[in-house]
């Protein structure tokens, strides 16, 4: 007799659930393809809608308004770096788990956004996001949210206890703080592909180390 275990594959959705899914899709892509065009600002609820054929409540089954959907593929982005830094070796410490999953987020980025929306809109929305106040503020709220979450994780790779031990927290604010600069110079810049921001993602972090644990000058 085969005792082999069978492997239990996840039960494709239903029909009513490919439906909302595909609901939910057209409505993030029409609500950044209209945020890209002619503003964060200048957009409402009712165009976006209108650009599916849906009514406003049904927008608002799907999100919580503008901000959520604007910032919708940046949280498929954080979840992906999130997992990533669980899944990283053992053996590595922190600050090189924390550069190999986002170097690996950014090679792996298109697959996950890409079933939802378009790389490149997902790139220029990205962009906006730098450009437009409302969008900033609540971007740099949740990645302070994020930051926490991930001081958690790296505390508990070392075996630390995050509450006490402040290393953690010190590397992941460290870290962010490469990040955020990266960010900003890239959404100065003209090219807004993912092979411009993963290059100056690598510039950035190739430059932490030398910044903070050797001379700068040279007399």
């Amino acid at each position: 007799m085969d005792t082999t275990p069978v492997t239990q594959m996840a039960p494709r959705p239903g029909l009513r659930e490919r439906k909302k899914q595909r609901t939910r899709d057209a409505l993030l892509r029409a609500a950044l393809e209209l945020f890209v065009t002619q503003g964060y600002e200048r957009t409402t609820v009712d165009e976006i809608a209108e650009a599916v054929d849906v009514s406003q409540r049904t927008f608002f089954r799907y999100f919580a308004g503008k901000e959520d959907v604007a910032l919708f593929t940046q949280g498929i982005a954080e979840s992906r770096f999130l997992a990533a830094v669980r899944e990283r070796p053992p053996h590595e410490a922190p600050l090189e788990t924390l550069r190999g999953a986002v170097l690996e987020g950014w090679d792996t980025i298109s697959e996950a956004v890409e079933a939802v929306v378009p790389i490149e809109l997902h790139m220029r929305a990205h962009r906006l996001i730098e450009a437009t106040p409302a969008l900033l503020a609540a971007h740099l709220r949740r990645s302070a949210e994020l930051e926490d979450e991930i001081a958690r994780v790296i505390a508990e790779r070392e075996g630390l206890d995050v509450d006490t031990d402040p290393r953690p927290r010190v590397a992941v604010a460290v870290f962010c703080g490469v990040m955020r600069v990266t960010h900003r110079m890239w959404g100065a810049g003209e090219d807004d592909s993912v092979e411009a921001i993963r290059a100056l993602t690598v510039t950035h972090l190739d430059q932490l180390g030398p910044a903070l644990a050797e001379k700068w000058r040279t007399e």
